[in-house]
């Protein structure tokens, strides 16, 4: 059960409502997260129009990105963001033994790639102070600096998430019961 009360967007101003509306239920089903999130609406403003601003930019590619949330979302062992993302991952094309595997790289559905986004996506989850160069020396080799920042915000974000989702034990909004219906009014 969720710590803080879920939020229906009709709380927030029109223009928030729309970003909250939009995440929850076009990005993918964050819904549970966004009615959290509503309760500090410059965070929900700031996370929310940032990761849809960068998927419609598609600097990296999809799979790349759902390959590190899935890997530090397991390594963090957060059941929401490992719920919400898998199926992500699987639309991208990784099938579901690969996907089980996680944050494991020996599966032949990953290429060297798969394998490095996977391999870094820990490293800075675990061990951000110790990443060798060399590890920057083969990213550089696969992807663009832009790419490289984008990656590591990405895998940030990820831990971010992952906490925020697991201290506040937002619901995992998989159920139609668990979102709060745009008719509840908080008890606030």
């Amino acid at each position: 059960m969720a710590r803080v009360t879920p939020l229906p967007s009709s709380v927030l101003p029109a223009e928030q409502a729309a970003l909250y509306e939009r995440f929850a239920s076009g990005y993918a089903n964050f819904r549970g997260q966004a009615a959290t999130l509503a309760h500090v609406p410059p965070a929900l403003d700031g996370l929310y129009a940032m990761l849809l601003g960068l998927r419609a930019q598609a600097t990296l590619p999809l799979r790349y990105v759902e390959l590190a949330v899935v890997s530090v979302s397991k390594l963090n062992a957060c059941p929401y963001c490992v719920a919400h993302h898998e199926p992500l991952l699987a639309v991208e094309g990784v099938p579901e033994d690969a996907i089980a595997v996680l944050p494991g790289f020996d599966h032949p559905a990953f290429d060297a790639t798969d394998r490095l986004v996977i391999e870094y996506a820990g490293l800075v989850t675990q061990r951000a102070w110790g990443i060798r160069d060399e590890v920057f020396e083969r990213l550089r080799g696969c992807f663009s600096q832009s790419q490289i920042v984008e990656l590591t915000l990405r895998i940030a974000l990820a831990g971010f998430f992952n906490r925020f989702n697991d201290a506040l034990q937002v619901d995992d909004d998989l159920s139609p019961s668990s979102s709060p219906s745009a008719k509840e009014t908080p008890d606030e």
